[in-house]
Order: structure tokens, then C-alpha cells, then sequence
């Protein structure tokens, strides 16, 4: 199975001693955020995980134990936008930190195993198309030979973000104009080695050169493996995601990045009572077992489909790990 760590917090910034510890013994548990009491256990053995997907805006801080992960397929979804601390608050330096961390990780992994996010594009009074494309231009240098591959998005407006969003004055623009920026960005980031797809966009911008993009990607993580695999859609994302099925481990407002359009949290003081019950110990992130939980064993299994080999068996075939 594929683990996706996390489009609900960023755990490599502010959890991976807890996700270290959890790879550690195993397992790992999460509270269903439909059913409160509903627990799953689900098993983290390099049997049955397929994939770990890692989304950050800075993995830094779990970067010098990724030797703890040998044995383990994985990736990262690196989110570098042009945005200040007015936007994305918590996010360190952009080029004084993060860039250089997003060169390291590179050097580290390999340049396929890092996917440049410039997610989501919002606009307004200063954060203008022109603005956006000099930001994206300027990264794109930086990153050069760093990554193979760049995914865009433009900002979607939900009850959660609705009010950050009209406070910082940052809208989507609509679709009127999006494809020539579309055309620029997919041109600096070809100068730069790079394609460009987008994340669960309705706008087909194939006309410029920019694909939809599966975030969760089969595709890449067969490359990774060198393994084939059998694994469908996630039904449980929007209809224009592409992404493949996945679990998701993480757990929703305990993210203290403060980005404006994030989805993720509801509020302030629910993050900070969340985050306050962190214990890197425990089998759930912010959180405990309650006697009232029922805890069910999630069925795991690999998804990469067994090789037959000369003698016509069945194994799994051995697959590239790092």
C-alpha cells in the first residue's frame, strides 16, 4: 500500500520524530475524522508499503535520518512558492533556507524523488502574474538539476479558507488569462529541465505543454521500485485528482505553518489544544487512545505485482529500495 504523509499536516517538518518512531514499531494508528471514536492500526513494514509520499513545505528537519527509512520506497512533494510571511508565515527564508534544503534533499535522493510544488497560485494587489513569474523564474534557476518535475495549482476557496483568503486579498482570477501564465511557466521550467502538471485542475492546459498530474503517482513510484504495480484512483479525492490510492497518516489541524489558503485547519486555538497533546511516543499523532476507541486492524498488502521468474514462481520481484 501507498502511505501518504501527509496532505493533512506536514509531518516532515514538525512530526518525523514521531513518524521515525512509528516506522520503528511498525505500526501506526489513525482516528477516522468522520467517526471520532473509529481507530485504525496499520501495519508500517516494508512488505506491505509500497510508497511513502512525503508533502512539506520544509523537510529539513527529518532529512539526516533518512537512513532510517532503508528498505522503504519514497518520494517528497516539496511545496517552494514565491510567497512572503504574509501568506505562508511559518515557512523559513525562502532562499537563504529553503532552497538550499530543497538542493540538498536533491543531492541526497536523486532529483526524481523530489517534486518541486509551486501550489496553490493565488493572485492580488502584490501578488500579481508578474510577481508569480519572476518568483517561479527565480526558483526554477535555483533548482535547476534538482527535480525532474514542477506541479502547479491555482487556490480553491472552502469554507475553512474562505475568510484567510478574502483577508489576505488572494483570489484564483478565474480562468481569464490563465493560459498564456500557464504558457510562461511551462517555458521557464522546460529551460530548466523540468515538466510542468497540475493538481486537481479542471483547466486543460495540455495546449501549453502542462499535463494533469497525479500527485500519488503510479508511474513514478514503478520507476522508483522498478517494479510494476496494480493500484487504482483514489475515490476519495476530488474528481480532477489524478492521484492513485493511498492512506493517510496525518491529522488535521496540527499544522503551525499558518499558510492563508490552507484548507487543513480550522483555527488557531484548535491547533494549538492539538499540537499541546503531541507525544512522539504515541501510536497516533496529537493524540491518545481513549477507552471508548474501537481500533480495527487495516488490511495491508502490497500492491506491486509478483514477477515470474525463470522457474515460473510466483515471488514478488526484488525491488530497487533506498
Amino acid at each position: 500500500m501507498i502511505i501518504s504523509v501527509s496532505r493533512r499536516t506536514d509531518v516532515p517538518c514538525f512530526f518525523s520524530d514521531w513518524f521515525y518512531n512509528r516506522v520503528q514499531e511498525g505500526y501506526v494508528c489513525v482516528r477516522n475524522p468522520m467517526s471520532a471514536h473509529q481507530v485504525s492500526r496499520i501495519t508500517l513494514t516494508p512488505d506491505v508499503v509500497d510508497c511513502f509520499v512525503f508533502w512539506s513545505k520544509n523537510p529539513g528537519p527529518m532529512i539526516d535520518r533518512l537512513g532510517e527509512l532503508e528498505g522503504f520506497n519514497y518520494y517528497f512533494q516539496f511545496t517552494l512558492t514565491g510567497y512572503g510571511h504574509d501568506i505562508e508565515a511559518g515557512v523559513p527564508h525562502k532562499r537563504n533556507v529553503m532552497i538550499p534544503t530543497f538542493q540538498r534533499l536533491a543531492q541526497m535522493v536523486g532529483p526524481e524523488r523530489v517534486v518541486w510544488r509551486y501550489d496553490p497560485i493565488a493572485f492580488s494587489s502584490k501578488y500579481t502574474t508578474d510577481y508569480h513569474l519572476h518568483a517561479f523564474e527565480s526558483i526554477a534557476t535555483a533548482l535547476r538539476g534538482c527535480t525532474e518535475r514542477c506541479v502547479i495549482s491555482f487556490v480553491d476557496t472552502y469554507q475553512k479558507n474562505k475568510a484567510r483568503l478574502r483577508e489576505a486579498g488572494l483570489s484564483d482570477q478565474g480562468d481569464s488569462g490563465l493560459e498564456s501564465f500557464a504558457r510562461e511557466l511551462a517555458n521557464v521550467a522546460k529551460q530548466n529541465g523540468m515538466s510542468v502538471g497540475t493538481c486537481a485542475e479542471k483547466i486543460d492546459l495540455a495546449a501549453v505543454g502542462i499535463e494533469h498530474n497525479a500527485c500519488v503517482s503510479r508511474e513514478l513510484i514503478q520507476r522508483i521500485a522498478h517494479a510494476q504495480m496494480k493500484v487504482g484512483k483514489d475515490t476519495g479525492q476530488r474528481t480532477e485528482c489524478g492521484c492513485v490510492q493511498s492512506i493517510d497518516i496525518g491529522t488535521y489541524n496540527t499544522c503551525r505553518l499558518g499558510c492563508k489558503y490552507c484548507y487543513a485547519n480550522f483555527s488557531p486555538q484548535t491547533i494549538a489544544q492539538n499540537v499541546s497533546r503531541y507525544d512522539a511516543t504515541s501510536p497516533l499523532l496529537c493524540d491518545a487512545l481513549r477507552e471508548d476507541d474501537v481500533v480495527t486492524e487495516r488490511k495491508m498488502r502490497s500492491l506491486f505485482v509478483p514477477q515470474l521468474s525463470l522457474f515460473g514462481d510466483g515471488d514478488r520481484k526484488s525491488v530497487g529500495r533506498s
